[in-house]
């Protein structure tokens, strides 16, 4: 199984409250419409800190990278990556196969 996670850095626009409300209760309907994905999360930082690269994390589970990029191309995963932008100043996306070491 294919894990994308992304650390996304709000753009300095946004308070860091406002992020907090995107990232858990805005963002995440668009983010559960894809086609495909089988788990999704969303981690946001407790507090402000503006030193740290990113403010939330999210986590997004695939089959493997064709089912990743199916979802993406579609409306949806396009609706939900053109949120993630409007909100975002940068989004590092890591591809990883994920190994639980204690369950």
């Amino acid at each position: 199984m294919l894990k994308v996670i992304s650390l996304l850095k709000r753009k300095e626009e946004i308070g860091f409250t406002e992020f907090r409300k995107w990232a858990l209760e805005e963002h995440p309907p668009l983010g559960k419409k894809m086609p495909g994905m089988r788990h999704y999360r969303m981690n946001v930082l407790l507090d402000d800190n503006p030193a740290l690269p990113a403010d939330a994390v999210s986590e997004m589970w695939f089959d493997d990278n064709d089912a990743r990029l199916a979802a993406f191309g579609t409306a949806e995963g396009k609706a939900a990556a053109a949120d993630a932008i409007a909100h975002c100043s940068s989004r590092t996306h890591l591809l990883v196969e994920e190994k639980v070491l204690i369950a």
